[in-house]
């Protein structure tokens, strides 16, 4: 069979990482930190603020119930489809430029139409109620088309760099590290920032309409109607939506060409390298779902990840609310001013301890592993959660929660895909394919149709409390429900995280897995009459013999340490160390013969 010449795609401009070994500067920084942060903090700002737009300027809860309670809830079919589709398309991604990176590109023409749809196409006449139709159709088309495909065709690519970076668990660790901070960073950037400039975009009427709200200088701040509801300027705020969203769309230009310049895919370069393995068909999503949902470690992650991120998202989508209506002012009164400047305060209180956790949580899974990290500091974050829930309604109680909570997240937010990498290496030592598409399919799934499910959750508990700003005051319900719903929810989460963690073992076929994949590559060559190239060879081809002679230093002092640790062992514990090793050997040549594949040599 004839090779393909190429793709389209093979066109792309090449990255700019040249090094075959993880650098912090620029890959990790620039590629994995900088870029994606840029890129997310869109997606951030419309999960915290759009649907306060609705509820709060356009109220849209009040005219379209329904239609604000589903949208988000069937979207996620739509967030499923879009996620399939983005999946086979890295399966079947066969570039020079990679199967990931490309489709970071494809995302920015979708994600422009998206937010045009969403901000500048939707109609508005102050006179009449005609736009309500024209308004919802936009809505629709427009949050469809960023959560379905724009957002899940810019994440789940951008998710699965990690995994397709470096088999280096180290690295990766480093790398996946980098990457979740940035969703740290997006969401700092909006709730911890825009808070306070929530009233450039949420416009108030200061028209005189209604009765002044002052301060204590006397000051007129906002004015609300008869019911006690703030006026909005909904001309003005809609304006500032519409320049602030191209605003957006540069930076999430700059943010997209700077990952995709500044990233590599070293393991679909090893792959591409296999000879005829170019010209290959991708393996079906059926033949990936078997291998995938007959690995519990792989089941335990996906789990994972819906937990993690249902918690996550259903305390930010909260957040807001929360803060509105369990905190009143030195007046007495629950106001949306008041809350958002606590929310910001929360937030920014909140982020001390997550971005200390960036800082421990690397070493710290080198220590005792990535998944005895997570299990510890999900139980820390329970700990943190029923903190709250004993009074939820005291600021200072609440902040305490949050940073414990905040600490023991970290862990989970930083090495999750690395750990996820571990599972799909294994998988390919086991099975001799990866399952990549897939399970990022799955992944990006959960991660992009989260906000719609728990928007979802958030809108259904709002309506059945009777939320309206003009209420707050009197409405107790809203103040029973809330603590649940931004405090309760996440702690549950992170206590089934806990439990299920003790069986997440695949760290301990890390180097095996290694030393099988190296072996089925060096006998496939052989097979077909290629020369295999190790990775010390492919630096020195790469980078030159000064790289090259680091890289045997590199290894060379590994062995040594590795050497003198077993050196200083008394002999009783060098043999339980010995047949504990060769156990471990023999458990895992098992598990290869049950998938008719050779022995490794250990």
């Amino acid at each position: 069979m004839e090779k393909k010449k190429g793709n389209f795609f093979d066109k792309l401009p090449p990255s700019l990482i040249k090094k075959n070994n993880v650098t912090l500067i620029p890959e990790a920084a620039i590629g994995y930190l900088v870029g994606p942060t840029l890129a997310l903090l869109a997606n951030s700002i419309l999960a915290n603020y759009f649907n306060k737009y609705m509820t709060d300027v356009l109220k849209v809860n009040s005219w379209a119930s329904a239609f604000f309670t589903w949208l988000p809830v069937i979207s996620v079919i739509f967030v499923v489809i879009g996620n399939i589709l983005v999946g086979r398309l890295m399966d079947n991604m066969k570039s020079k430029a990679g199967k990931a990176r490309p489709l970071l590109l494809i995302s920015l023409p979708i994600s422009l139409i998206a937010l045009l749809f969403l901000f500048v196409f939707p109609p508005y006449n102050a006179n009449d109620t005609s736009w309500y139709t024209g308004m919802l159709v936009c809505i629709a088309i427009g949050y469809n088309l960023w959560f379905a495909f724009a957002y899940p065709m810019y994440y789940t690519p951008h998710a699965g760099l990690v995994n397709l970076s470096t088999r280096n668990s180290k690295d990766r660790s480093l790398l996946a590290t980098a990457s979740n901070a940035t969703m740290l960073a997006a969401m700092g950037l909006s709730s911890m920032i825009l808070p306070f400039f929530l009233p450039l975009l949420f416009v108030y009427d200061m028209s005189g309409k209604g009765t002044p709200f002052m301060n204590d200088a006397g000051v007129v701040q906002y004015y609300v109607d008869a019911d006690g509801a703030v006026l909005y300027d909904v001309q003005a705020s809609y304006d500032h939506w519409k320049v602030f969203v191209i605003a957006l769309l540069v930076i999430t230009v700059i943010g997209v060409l700077v990952e995709y310049f500044f990233t590599r895919e070293r393991v679909t370069e090893e792959t591409l390298s296999q000879g005829d393995q170019e010209t290959k068909k991708a393996l079906s999503f059926g033949q990936q779902a078997k291998i995938c949902f007959k690995d519990k470690f792989w089941i335990i992650m996906m789990v994972f990840f819906f937990l993690y991120q249902f918690g996550g998202m259903i305390k930010n989508v909260s957040q807001n609310y929360f803060c509105t209506s369990m905190f009143a002012d030195a007046n007495g009164n629950y106001t949306i001013a008041y809350g958002g400047q606590l929310q910001g305060i929360l937030a920014i209180i909140g982020a001390v301890p997550t971005a200390i956790g960036m800082v421990i949580a690397l070493p710290l899974a080198n220590k005792i592993g990535k998944g005895k990290a997570i299990m510890l500091g999900a139980a820390l974050a329970v700990v943190g959660g029923v903190i709250g829930m004993i009074k939820p309604d005291n600021f200072v109680v609440v902040t305490i929660s949050f940073v414990i909570k905040a600490l023991g997240s970290t862990p989970a937010m930083y090495l999750s895909l690395a750990l996820l990498a571990d599972i799909l290496d294994h998988q390919e030592a086991l099975h001799g394919v990866r399952t990549d598409g897939f399970s990022m399919m799955i992944y990006g799934a959960i991660m992009a149709g989260m906000t719609g499910l728990t928007t979802g959750v958030l809108n259904a508990v709002l309506a059945a409390t009777n939320y309206d700003v003009a209420t707050l005051n009197t409405n107790t319900t809203i103040r029973a429900a809330m603590p649940w719903v931004f405090i309760g929810g996440e702690t549950i989460c992170y206590l089934v995280i806990g439990l299920t963690f003790v069986m997440m073992l695949v760290e301990k076929y890390g180097k095996l897995d290694h030393l099988a994949i190296v072996q089925d590559q060096k006998a496939a060559a052989e097979a077909e009459g290629r020369v295999f190239i190790t990775a010390e060879e492919k630096i020195r081809l790469e980078e030159g013999e000064e790289a090259y002679e680091a890289e045997l230093k590199k290894q060379a002092k590994a062995a040594e340490d590795a050497a003198k640790k077993l050196e200083k062992m008394t002999p009783e514990q060098r043999k339980a160390y010995d047949e504990k090793e060769k156990a471990l050997l023999d458990e895992y040549n098992a598990l290869r013969a049950a998938n008719n594949r050779t022995p490794v040599e250990g």
